[in-house]
């Protein structure tokens, strides 16, 4: 793929991020980070393109223009559709939006129906998850977004068997970051919000989704942004896609991916151990910090895992990836 393929790629998946006006400036500054710090990587003039998306001086159209290929264009297109879902169901704006861009590229709507379907399976996932039984637990409801249930009095888990959980975890969303499809980079989040749910129910606490929204931004991780940064990198490694030499190219190259996933993972969850052990008591500042420490551990542990990390990716494909998300 040329530099002008990429960029026009890039270009749609930017204007997917901002198509419903509701980014919050946290996220929008963390967008603008990962314009400037893939610009560096690969000679793109990325904050460039940013002003451009946000001055509106680029549209659908211009960015079409540039690609030439069909799977140029299906890869835009699966972009746009996974970077719309990365933070939940679509709005009618970015549906709206989604289907001009498929029709400005002249995509198959069965064909795009069916990438949105698993694209929305994915956003949609329950978060049950078979999490640590905790001893003395007793069953709570859901609970309305940002609350979670207090701490049941007496509750026991298995510290172990949790990290554990961790490890494991952190070890396959490494692997999906090598594999070259977009809905193994989109299942990245999904993952983490389970395991995040599962470290939750194990201290004795129901998570719902927007309480576990909100404790990701809350440490630093956008969900949005969290999505263009994986999938910008593969792109610009030439991983993403089906083009490019795909799985084995990703294991052979590993300067393509940064070990993101597996250190974010790692991070995520021992974070929500220590602050669902606590009882919740960490301040927004505390939590940070405390996940900044562990995800420098987590990179270099990333080195340590690799192998792990490596073989894990060659038993995982796009099947195994959504009925791992959807909880089967």
């Amino acid at each position: 793929m040329n530099p002008t393929e990429t960029r026009a790629i890039l270009t749609v998946s930017l204007l997917a991020a901002f198509v419903d006006g509701e980014k919050h400036e946290r996220e929008r500054a963390e967008i603008k980070r990962i314009a400037e710090g893939l610009s560096a990587d690969d000679g793109l003039n990325l904050p460039t393109l940013y002003q451009d998306v946000l001055m509106k001086r680029v549209s659908i159209a211009s960015a079409a223009a540039a690609l030439e290929s069909t799977e140029s264009k299906q890869l835009a297109y699966e972009m746009a559709v996974c970077v719309c879902d990365a933070d939940g169901t679509q709005s009618d704006a970015e549906r709206r939006f989604l289907d001009e861009v498929r029709v400005v590229l002249g995509l198959s709507g069965p064909a795009a129906a069916a990438f949105v379907q698993d694209a929305e399976a994915m956003a949609d996932a329950p978060l049950t998850t078979d999490a640590v039984t905790p001893t003395g637990a007793t069953p709570t409801t859901s609970v309305s977004t940002t609350a979670a249930v207090p701490a049941v009095a007496g509750v026991t888990f298995d510290d172990a068997e949790l990290d554990r959980r961790i490890l494991n975890a952190s070890i396959v969303n490494g692997a999906l970051e090598l594999l070259p499809e977009t809905l193994s980079t989109m299942a990245i989040i999904p993952l983490q919000m389970k395991l995040v749910y599962g470290i939750g129910k194990s201290h004795g606490f129901e998570l719902d989704r927007g309480h576990i929204k909100d404790f990701l931004a809350t440490v630093g991780v956008g969900l949005t942004s969290q999505y263009l940064e994986q999938a910008g990198r593969k792109l610009l490694g030439g991983l993403l896609g089906k083009m490019g030499g795909g799985l084995l190219r990703g294991l052979g190259n590993q300067a393509v991916s940064s070990g993101m996933s597996f250190a974010s993972t790692y991070a995520l969850g021992h974070v929500a151990k220590r602050y669902y052990a606590g009882g919740r008591s960490l301040s927004t500042q505390a939590l940070k910090e405390v996940y900044a420490n562990v995800m420098q551990e987590g990179r270099n542990l990333q080195t340590q895992y690799l192998p792990a990390i490596q073989e894990k990716a060659r038993t995982l494909d796009a099947g195994k990836v959504l009925a791992m998300v959807r909880g089967a």
